[in-house]
């Protein structure tokens, strides 16, 4: 038989907390990868490996491990990546999701469905991954796997298959039925018993495994045959529901406790039995077009992640979808058109690193080499042209401006960001021509606090960052002529220039932000001095009057002037030009503008009345609400300068429940009031 059909490439997605990482901790232990347990409040996991993830005890980067399973005598490759539950970090978990064939949903059995469960959850419909629902922490004080079940069935509207039942919860949870086998999984000592069901079991029992044998018969048409004839064994059950998990149509649902080692075991067969294999997998090209894994086929891949190693460089995770790569290949990008050498193969575990010679369809390896690559990119061979499905990247919705404690390693700190921003695409970096500043931007304030961190202490650049100022414009009601004059008479050769200029707005709906023409007949000022003074106004175009910030959608004519044969000079017609601006935009009804920002949040129903009120707050205007089922969208114009920070406020108001992008829409009039709070 062919190995792949024993591979399995999984996700352990969730809420921040619900226990990802202690439960792939165990499940190296329990693979024998791992030799002794690692406990995230210890800060000794294995998959939390970066300082910063071992200082805050969270999930910050996904991590890559591969176990092996033995399940009838059939030795199954699993590999697992565990992702991030912190919002900040949802890039992570959306590349993830993008390039894994099934996914394992964590919920607390005491917090029930919490706000990243939901982001994940929508992550993982959007690519139709089939799951598994383990409900951790049945020992947890307030746990309830009923109560659990039902909450998902009415949240997500799945249809749901309990696969064990507990017997006992909270600090009594001993242990649980298996469904499918009719046996109770008892722990004695974190060792496992697998033990015949009790008579004060068998109600419980009775009716839960009815429940498990009629949602089947009633989803597959080959299992119901062989129910209704009682002609039916333990395989058949695990064969009906595997076929329906890979066609989405159940989710299979379990509890346990990582922490106390109790599932673990159960969780791991059920992967095996029901989670997909790479060759049941359809992939989809960037046409839209599905097609199935083939390892004899020629090489293609997915570039799904990018990280930066300190001493072997840009290492490139791929997804390989068909073919055999080796090392010393020469590849092609087919996203940008480039060719690339592959110099060595990698089997990653967390942040250890095994060399390969080749690797194959349905794997998951790192590549080293790669220069011009990025995530999102196709990888195939040479001669090939197909494009895979990008990944798609969120919006970065919070910036600060940041810049080096010490003046001249400015450009390292470019360098540095560069490299981050290559790593991470929902980081974007940008400088802002107006105010000078170097902008980050990112998925929230974590999110940029962990990139700061990481520049310090990898690096050892120190930095200060604030919040960026808003880049706001003036402009101009009125029409006014203004005469400038510019004359210098200090003995010998002097300076005179002489202009007579019409200052005029420009519509916004005229793309043009600064107009010059000249409408001088005769030769009142010669041409030769045109130039000089458009330099001369486009330079004190650059300060407006009221904060000083530059004019924009503003219409200068040239009407009148005169010059000197002797003294004028193109200095003189430059400074006269600057000074005509300056005196005709304090008579012209100058005003400053701020840009609006085109605001969509998404938000559960409940808080809409919140949200709205919020947007009220700060000066914003909703353009309309869409009306989804349990959401609903919201879409505002609203000031940049009052939303920054909004992130945090929004997830504050909302329990994290909502989310929000937004993109620059024009300029508005700034009111008096904010003027002169800016200019306090």
């Amino acid at each position: 038989m062919n190995n792949l059909l024993y591979f399995r490439n999984i996700g352990i997605i969730a809420h921040v907390d619900a226990g990802k990482t202690t439960t792939t901790e165990r499940i190296l232990f329990y693979s024998g990868i791992s030799h002794k347990i690692g406990e995230v409040h210890h800060g000794n996991t294995v998959t939390d490996w970066m300082p910063q993830e071992q200082e805050r005890g969270i999930t910050i980067t996904s991590a890559s491990v591969t176990i092996y399973w033995n399940l009838n005598n059939i030795n199954y490759n699993i590999n697992i990546i565990d992702t991030p539950g912190h919002v900040d970090f949802t890039i992570e978990v959306e590349r993830s999701l993008r390039v894994l064939d099934g996914a394992i949903i964590v919920i607390c059995a005491s917090s029930g469905i919490q706000p990243q469960t939901e982001t994940v959850w929508n992550q993982s419909q959007k690519h139709k991954i089939p799951k598994i629902i383990f409900v951790n922490k049945m020992d947890r004080v307030g746990a309830n796997y009923e109560k659990c079940i039902i909450s998902i069935k009415n949240k997500f509207n799945c249809n749901l298959l309990p696969i064990n039942i507990n017997i006992g919860e909270e600090e009594n949870f001993s242990g649980f039925i298996n469904l499918i086998n009719m046996k109770f999984y008892n722990w004695d000592n974190n060792v496992l018993c697998i033990k015949n069901i009790d008579e004060n079991q068998k109600s419980l029992f009775n009716k839960n495994r009815d429940f498990l044998l009629e949602t089947l018969s009633n989803n597959d048409d080959t299992f119901l045959e062989k129910y209704i004839n009682n002609n039916f064994n333990v395989n058949d059950i695990i064969i009906s529901i595997r076929k329906l998990v890979l066609n989405n149509k159940i989710i299979p649902i379990m509890c346990g406790t990582s922490l106390k080692n109790k599932g673990i075991e159960f969780l791991l067969d059920s992967i095996c039995n029901f989670l997909p294999s790479p060759y049941d997998v359809k992939i989809k090209d960037c046409n839209n077009d599905n097609f199935n894994i083939d390892k004899n086929k020629k090489f293609l891949s997915l570039l799904f992640k990018i990280y930066n190693d300190p001493f072997l460089g840009s290492l490139s995770f791929i997804r390989i979808y068909s073919g055999t790569i080796k090392v010393g290949e020469i590849i092609y990008n087919s996203t940008k058109k480039i060719k690339e050498k592959i110099f060595r193969i990698l089997r990653m575990f967390a942040n250890t690193k095994k060399d390969l010679q080749e690797a194959s369809a349905g794997d998951i390896v790192v590549i080293v080499g790669l220069k011009e690559s990025s995530t999102g990119d196709t990888l195939i061979s040479i001669g090939e042209n197909l494009q895979l499905e990008k990944i798609s990247i969120p919006i970065p919705v919070i910036s600060i401006s940041i810049e080096p404690i010490i003046k001249n390693e400015q450009e390292k700190l470019i360098n540095l960001l560069h490299k981050y921003c290559k790593e991470d695409p929902s980081l974007l970096l940008n400088i802002n021509n107006s105010t000078g500043e170097t902008i980050l931007s990112g998925m929230g304030e974590l999110h940029l606090e962990i990139i700061v961190d990481r520049i310090k202490k990898e690096n050892n650049l120190k930095t200060k960052i604030s919040k960026p100022k808003v880049s706001y414009k003036e402009s101009i009601k009125k029409v006014v002529i203004q005469e400038g004059k510019y004359i210098k008479q200090s003995g010998g050769k002097g300076q005179y220039g002489h202009v007579v200029l019409k200052i005029e707005p420009i519509l916004f709906e005229n793309k043009e932000n600064f107009i010059f023409k000249s409408e001088i007949i005769g030769g009142s000022v010669p041409k030769e001095y045109f130039t000089p003074i458009e330099k001369g106004i486009i330079q004190q175009l650059l300060q407006g009057v009221i904060l000083g910030y530059p004019v924009i959608k503003i219409k200068v004519s040239l009407i009148d002037g005169s010059f000197h044969s002797v003294d004028s000079s193109e200095y003189a017609f430059k400074n006269a030009a600057m000074i005509s601006i300056k005196e005709g935009l304090k008579k012209a009804n100058s005003y400053v503008l701020e840009p609006i920002m085109k605001v969509e949040i998404n938000t559960p129903n409940e808080y809409l009345g919140i949200i709205v009120s919020d947007i009220n707050k700060k000066r914003g205007i909703i353009n309309n609400v869409l009306d989804y089922n349990n959401f609903k969208i919201i879409n505002s114009l609203v000031p940049l300068r009052e939303l920054f920070g909004y992130s945090t406020e929004l997830r504050s108001n909302t329990k994290g429940r909502a989310s929000y992008n937004m993109e620059f829409h024009n300029y508005n009039e700034l009111p008096n009031y904010i003027i002169e709070k800016i200019k306090e």
